[in-house]
């Protein structure tokens, strides 16, 4: 069995930074993960890649070809690898082990996850291929700054969780770049109640209705909490990596390691 973080969220949200603080982390305590990249629109990385959608299609030709702009050649590219999944993914993911650990950085545009079925058939793919996958939704908690945002950023991963129907985690990211840590906190896991007053206070009487509708959603999926992300402690990834392989059984089925010992000593 294989196991998988997909790691998604909104343009500019820590995603690859993320993965590069991962691998970087794995590296330092002895662990191996491989890095997948699934945008065909990066260009520098600061991680090895393992596996690149580039070698299949990239962007800049999809645009310089078939005249396209960016956000329509993304598309474009993604249903491009949906079309090979049999063929080039397969014969990427047969180079990997059966217990080996891959975390695939997707691009952030955010209709990939939360409507378009592209995503959820690569999921399915992989699947098929006997890998445990977790998505790992980012959001950059710079963006959490009033309960409007916080309820935007709530409603895009719900999204995501129901499109994509994985475990799934959810990332406050960039906590290092947070000047009043204490304004975040309070959404971490947040209360119905709170969210409706708060939403009534900033926002015009007529939307009564739909603030109480959007606070039972939230409060509904009651799995819609974060985990805060700060880069500088290796304390933070390794709290989130515990979190994600929880998620996935990762280790659960390793062999007990037994030492031989004499009883005299």
């Amino acid at each position: 069995m294989g196991y998988a973080q997909l790691v998604i969220g909104p343009a500019g949200s820590g995603k690859s930074t993320y993965c590069s603080s991962l691998y970087q982390h794995c590296e330092t305590v002895g662990r191996t993960i491989h890095m997948v990249n699934l945008d065909p629109a990066a260009e520098h990385f600061s991680y090895p890649v393992s596996t690149d959608i580039r070698e299949l299609i990239s962007l800049d030709d999809v645009m310089e070809e078939l005249g396209m702009g960016p956000n329509g050649g993304l598309i474009y590219c993604m249903e491009h690898l949906e079309d090979n999944l049999d063929d080039w993914l397969d014969e990427q993911l047969d180079g990997y082990l059966d217990d080996d650990y891959l975390v695939f950085d997707c691009p952030g545009q955010i209709e990939l996850f939360t409507h378009v079925p592209v995503l959820r058939n690569f999921v399915e793919h992989l699947k098929r291929k006997n890998f445990n996958v977790c998505a790992v939704y980012f959001l950059d908690s710079q963006f959490v700054s009033d309960v409007t945002k916080y309820i935007s950023g709530c409603m895009a991963s719900l999204s995501a969780m129901i499109q994509l129907e994985l475990p799934h985690i959810n990332i406050l990211s960039k906590m290092d770049l947070v000047s009043n840590k204490k304004d975040v906190e309070e959404y971490l896991n947040p209360e119905a109640q709170v969210l409706l007053s708060q939403l009534n206070r900033q926002m015009a009487p007529k939307f009564g209705k739909l603030n109480k509708s959007l606070a039972e959603l939230v409060d509904d999926y009651s799995m819609v909490n974060f985990i805060p992300l700060d880069l500088r402690k290796e304390s933070s990834i390794q709290y989130v990596l515990s979190h994600i392989d929880n998620c996935i059984q990762y280790g659960e089925d390793a062999d007990v390691k037994v030492r031989d010992f004499d009883p005299e000593d």
